[in-house]
């Protein structure tokens, strides 16, 4: 069973084409995302990964890869830290921080680095309900 210090660690990376995916798909066509002339003019040297797509990882740890049968997410704070990039590997790392026996839940660190460095780009926490897999005797 799950107990505090417990973690999680996945490696991933965006391409372009996700970020012009979900560009279309937010509304968020910020320039600094899309368009090469603008990223390389900007006070970053290329275009930058939207910080809502970098942190989505979280969602997919929670939805699909971490005793995910049964979460319910009630919270999740993030603060950006650094860029992002595509053709980035990144990790992110999940840490149960505290749990909550008598109410199913568990309160996670969550962060995410440039893989194989200390450079962290989010770190935030979130909050998740699970009636079937957060059972404690």
């Amino acid at each position: 069973m799950l107990k505090v210090g417990d973690e999680f660690r996945h490696k991933f990376s965006y391409t372009q084409d996700d970020v012009d995916t979900y560009a279309r798909v937010s509304g968020d066509v910020n320039p600094l995302h899309i368009d090469e002339q603008a990223g390389k003019e900007s006070m970053f040297g290329r275009r930058i990964i939207h910080g809502f797509l970098g942190a989505s990882v979280f969602t997919k740890i929670f939805g699909a890869l971490w005793y995910n049968d049964g979460h319910v997410y009630l919270s999740q704070t993030m603060k950006w830290l650094r860029p992002m990039f595509v053709d980035t590997e990144y990790e992110a790392v999940i840490t149960v921080k505290e749990i909550f026996k008598e109410k199913n839940r568990i309160l996670y660190q969550c962060e995410v680095f440039e893989a194989g460095t200390e450079n962290k780009t989010i770190e935030g926490e979130a909050l998740l309900l699970n009636k079937k897999q957060y059972v404690w005797d």
